[in-house]
């Protein structure tokens, strides 16, 4: 069996929205995320596919949680972070040419949203609810 380790960030800004990326159908949006390159921490993995895939610099606050899955025969163990933006603004310089959009999602549109990975939408909800 293959693994493949990765970082997540979810990030709030000041109007309660969840920063969100779109893949190259409309029901690819997800949070910013990807995998650790060699000789990178979980949390430098988590700040550079931020920087990446929507342009934003951000700071890790503390890790939320870890989600472990099987995919296509391959162990994935996604390492989720809260995060918040310190500099910069939208722009796509996504490496792996997948995120084809950026935007910040308002709870009512998190919950309308067709979600790459929808395991993932009872947890964002409940978050952007608490904080």
């Amino acid at each position: 069996m293959q693994y493949w380790i990765g970082s997540a960030a979810v990030c709030k800004n000041n109007k309660n929205e969840l920063l969100m990326v779109r893949g190259k159908h409309a029901s690819d949006w997800s949070v910013p995320s990807g995998g650790v390159e060699e000789g990178e921490s979980l949390e430098e993995c988590c700040i550079r596919e931020v920087k990446e895939e929507t342009g934003y610099e951000v700071k890790v606050l503390r890790k939320l949680f870890v989600k472990e899955q099987e995919l296509n025969g391959i162990h994935a163990t996604i390492h989720y972070f809260e995060t918040v933006v310190t500099n910069g603004s939208i722009s796509l310089n996504d490496p792996d040419g997948i995120i084809v959009e950026v935007d910040w999602k308002s709870m009512t549109e998190l919950n309308k949203l067709e979600q790459a990975y929808p395991e993932d939408k009872d947890f964002l909800v409940n978050y952007l609810l608490t904080k």
